[in-house]
């Protein structure tokens, strides 16, 4: 579909939600691309890599045909902006074993701790050919 890295996120969750905001934001190379799960493109992208997308358990980072979910998901889109988020990169050092289990528990409760969205938020003018 596209040679820049695809986040597909929860658009529902106000914490994702808020991150795709921030990464619209701080990516000034412009080389990430969003989809919300429950978008039309973003379902059919969820559904290849496992994920259903009316019920989504992580964030995925698709480029070509590889995927990168929980922590390392994360850690890439925060690597993958540059100076200083990129210092992010860092938590790579840590292993999954310990990282994971940290995101999906946070997944797990994020519309408790964060709530849940009841309507879409739009992009900038300057951003919406970045969201798919």
């Amino acid at each position: 579909m596209t040679e820049h890295p695809i986040i597909l996120f929860d658009a529902e969750c106000v914490l994702c939600s808020a991150n795709a905001q921030f990464v619209l934001t701080y990516d000034r190379a412009r080389r990430f691309r969003l989809a919300a799960m429950q978008g039309p493109v973003g379902a059919d992208i969820s559904r290849r890599h496992g994920i259903d997308p009316a019920n989504p358990a992580t964030i995925l980072v698709v480029q070509g045909g590889h995927a990168l979910r929980d922590s390392d998901a994360v850690i890439a889109i925060y690597a993958g902006l540059g100076w200083p988020w990129r210092l992010a990169g860092i938590a790579r050092l840590i292993p999954r074993a310990l990282r994971d289990p940290a995101y999906r528990w946070v997944a797990r409760n994020r519309y408790r701790f964060f709530g849940k969205r009841t309507t879409c938020w739009m992009p900038r003018p300057e951003d919406a050919d970045r969201v798919l």
